[in-house]
């Protein structure tokens, strides 16, 4: 007779519960801690004074793990280095950080994951090392049914210039910090409105990006992205990698400024993040983009898996009527969430 947490699983999934289950000796939830390896996933790793938990002080980064692998770790490990920097957090050297992700997949069984390494300042009042650990989880099924299903979307102004965090560096444009209360209360506000994103615009018209992941459409035979540079938004990594592989999907790519009206214009327009990968963009403030023959050439490029239509079928997301005022939301720095979904 299989194991109580084999059963368990099974009888999830015979209940109609999400159809991913762990086999014997196969890890479902890690946590690996520096100098100590992988651990007991309930471990405690925070201290109450911990400045993460306070302030939100710190920096993530979430990374798809394919074949018990990180995928991109290089560029990711590249961005929070970037973004330690930014915020005065000495990180431990990049050879440290690839043991520490090496660590925590070893032995991963799933098809896929979602690694997360996280760094923040330390104790309030400890010896200002910082906490440094990382997790791995599956990736849920909102995501994988995103890639197949497509997803709704809403504009909401972020209330700021596009120009601005680019001219003030205090809002921290373009780091990826663990302040994410402004990111997360755009979610909630889409699910709330019927919608399951969010895209966010500058106060004066300019798309931007989404709370946990980078714009990108296609204009002909050009993929445009937001530029990152110009607009402080997150440079997100799965587009990068994107569209500096174009040309094998017969395009060129462009960075480009672009307002909400020129999506209902384009060939097709897609959210791109490191663990739900390519989720296209079906309606827009309540109104039906056409689906694109080019989604799933995309996501095969990406090589992001994507559930058959038998293996959890799921209506055709439907529109959403735009609220007649989007609530500002303020500034945020972040493409790709906690674990890309919240």
């Amino acid at each position: 007779m299989p194991p109580p947490r084999f059963r368990a699983r099974l009888a999830g999934v015979a209940a109609g519960a999400p159809q991913w289950f762990t086999l014997p000796g196969v890890p479902d939830r890690v946590l690996a801690i520096p100098g100590r390896g992988v651990v007991p996933a309930d471990t405690p790793v925070l201290r109450a004074d911990d400045l993460g938990v306070l302030r939100g002080d710190g920096l993530f980064e979430t990374v798809h793990v394919r074949g018990g692998r990180p995928w991109l770790l290089d560029e990711h490990l590249d961005r929070m280095s970037r973004s330690a920097a930014r915020l005065g957090i000495p990180l431990p050297p990049a050879a440290d950080l690839t043991a520490l992700a090496e660590q925590a997949c070893t032995g991963w069984g799933a098809d896929e994951g979602a690694l997360r390494l996280v760094c923040t300042r330390g104790a309030e009042h400890g010896d200002g090392t910082p906490t440094l650990y990382a997790t791995l989880n599956p990736v849920g099924e909102a995501s994988r049914r995103a890639r197949r299903d497509g997803i709704r979307v809403l504009t909401a102004s972020l209330g700021l210039a596009a120009a601005a965090r680019s001219q003030a560096p205090w809002l921290l444009g373009g780091v990826k910090s663990l302040s994410y209360a402004v990111n997360m209360a755009s979610l909630r506000w889409a699910t709330e409105s019927g919608a399951d994103d969010v895209l966010w615009v500058s106060g004066d018209g300019y798309l931007l990006e989404a709370p946990t992941a980078s714009l990108v459409w296609l204009d002909g035979d050009t993929l445009c992205t937001v530029p990152a540079e110009a607009t402080g938004i997150l440079p997100g990594t799965t587009a990068r990698w994107l569209c500096e592989h174009a040309e094998k999907l017969g395009w060129q790519a462009e960075e480009r400024m672009a307002r909400p009206a020129d999506l209902f214009l384009a060939d097709a327009a897609w959210l791109a993040s490191s663990v739900r990968g390519l989720a296209e963009i079906r309606t827009l403030d309540g109104t039906d983009l056409p689906p694109s023959e080019h989604t799933a050439r995309i996501q095969d490029l990406l090589g992001f898996g994507v559930p058959a239509a038998a293996e959890e079928p799921a209506a055709a997301p439907t529109a959403v009527a735009s609220p007649a005022v989007a609530p500002p939301v303020e500034a945020a720095t972040d493409d790709e969430g906690p674990t890309d979904v919240p």
